[in-house]
């Protein structure tokens, strides 16, 4: 049974972890479920050591708080027991599931030069740039349509280093999956993520018309982002590129794009780089922190929380009144409403989702690639590690000892494997950093979806899987 209780932009709330149901509450039923802890609540009338630690509340006020909340915890909104999935079952998930999403390195090589780079500038930290090419690009396709199974969808992300300095793979690898479709039964969907200097009307064209999604780095402000994304020269990239971005954008019609950004400890005011992006007429909009060990002179640190905690709040509050910005981090699905194995066991790295380098290797994810203990096979030769895949599978909220305890499992999933191997050395042990940070973003999410409802601090809301009331009090 888990209770997380907690302020955010003048709201007193609530989550019943195990439910999914969030409460907004009053004052003193807040302070009243606060001081219930772990639950659950006892039948008949309130304790009198309640009423004496609440003693600036009347008791009979206390007394019909405790009623309701004990009504709530009877309709299984409160206080409720974990039946997503039998804990020794979910430890025992299957090791491998099929792959549905590549992540294709068509290029190891970039035309920036930004200062965090994971990619240490593109080529991964091998010091050989390269592109991918068609033939490779050709086998992973392939080894995709083989290894998906029954699964119709497959997703396919054009990642790098700079995959437009690749464009004629793209093109020709999209053509020849599209290929694939009808006799195999499968529907691809593409993804480029691009930093815009190589964009051209041409290529905004196809973009717009092939891929699915596309994904837009830039850090914000013109001072943040050319202090962090400068070209090979050392000159700004936003000038080039903003331009870009806006036609590229005002041509996507309905379909799906963000403008990315990265912040760091050198750009904590980052509530102000989103509403410029916004300003810009960029709507959808994701800005993440910098990870990194403790050496790294950009990732955040522990004592940088407090004043990201509050930047991440002023966000919230910002974006109360700007309908134009989506901000991904806010986004929350408060009915929960990705599939259990999903909640439980998040992105699907090295079993659903892995990544293809240029040369044909096999990695868990992106952010594994160049580190050759996580090599996973080829698709020249259609190896496939078993070992490794099961390794990934196996991690999910309740292998992972910190998200057993963390009120925030069933929205983050368990959080990143590179992020807990950057940090601590492993992918099991929880990077405290970047949970700290998710978690305040869950509440500022939670509490910005409790006022779009219209709900204030007098009145409670009941969210579960099916259904949504509010009753005043």
């Amino acid at each position: 049974m888990m209770v997380h209780t907690f302020t955010a932009l003048g709201q007193y709330l609530a989550a019943d972890v195990n439910s999914g149901a969030v409460h907004v509450l009053d004052k003193l039923t807040y302070d009243l479920l606060t001081l219930i802890g772990e639950g659950p609540i006892g039948e008949g009338r309130i304790p009198q050591t309640l009423v004496e630690q609440l003693s600036q509340y009347a008791p009979g006020e206390l007394e019909e708080g405790w009623q309701e909340l004990r009504v709530l915890q009877n309709a299984g909104l409160l206080f409720t027991t974990d039946d997503y999935l039998d804990p020794e079952a979910a430890m025992a998930l299957p090791k491998a599931a099929v792959v549905k999403a590549l992540c294709l390195h068509v290029s190891h090589d970039c035309n920036l030069r930004c200062r965090y780079c994971f990619a240490s500038t593109g080529d991964f930290g091998t010091g050989h740039r390269m592109t991918m090419d068609f033939e490779t690009a050709k086998k992973a396709i392939d080894w995709v349509v083989a290894k998906s199974g029954k699964r119709r969808n497959i997703e396919i992300d054009f990642f790098g280093g700079e995959p437009l300095m690749a464009m004629d793979t793209v093109k020709r690898t999209v053509e020849y999956a599209r290929s694939l479709e009808k006799e195999n039964d499968k529907v691809f969907r593409f993804t480029i993520t691009t930093n815009g200097i190589l964009l051209d009307d041409e290529t905004i064209d196809y973009i717009n018309r092939e891929m699915s999604n596309v994904v837009l780095s830039l850090d914000g402000r013109q001072e943040t982002n050319d202090r962090m994304r400068p070209t090979v020269n050392g000159k700004g990239s936003y000038e080039v590129i903003v331009p870009k971005f806006q036609k590229l954008v005002a041509g996507r019609g309905t379909k799906d794009y963000y403008v990315r950004g990265t912040f760091t400890r050198e750009s904590l005011d980052f509530a102000q780089d989103v509403l410029h992006m916004g300003d810009l007429g960029f709507r959808h909009v994701s800005v993440e922190p910098c990870s990194g060990p403790a050496d790294d002179p950009f990732a955040i640190r522990e004592e940088d929380l407090r004043r990201v905690e509050e930047e991440y709040e002023t966000l919230a509050r910002l974006l109360r009144d700007r309908e134009d910005i989506n901000f991904f981090h806010f986004n929350v699905d408060l009915a929960q409403g990705p599939c259990v194995i999903k909640r439980l066991r998040g992105c699907g790295a090295g079993c659903e989702y892995v990544a293809i380098t240029p040369d044909g290797d096999i990695y868990p994810c992106h952010q594994f690639v160049g580190k050759e203990e996580f090599r996973m096979g080829s698709v020249h030769d259609g190896s496939f590690d078993m070992e490794i895949s099961g390794q990934f599978a196996q991690q999910n909220v309740y292998t992972r000892p910190a998200c057993r305890e963390c009120w925030a499992r069933f929205y983050c999933s368990g959080g990143c494997s590179a992020s807990n191997l950057l940090v601590n050395g492993d992918i099991i042990s929880s990077n405290e950093v970047a949970c700290a940070m998710e978690r305040k973003r869950l509440e500022c999410a939670i509490a910005l979806n409790a006022i779009a409802a219209g709900m204030g601090t007098q009145e409670y809301t009941e969210c579960n899987n099916t259904e949504c009331n509010r009753r005043n009090r």
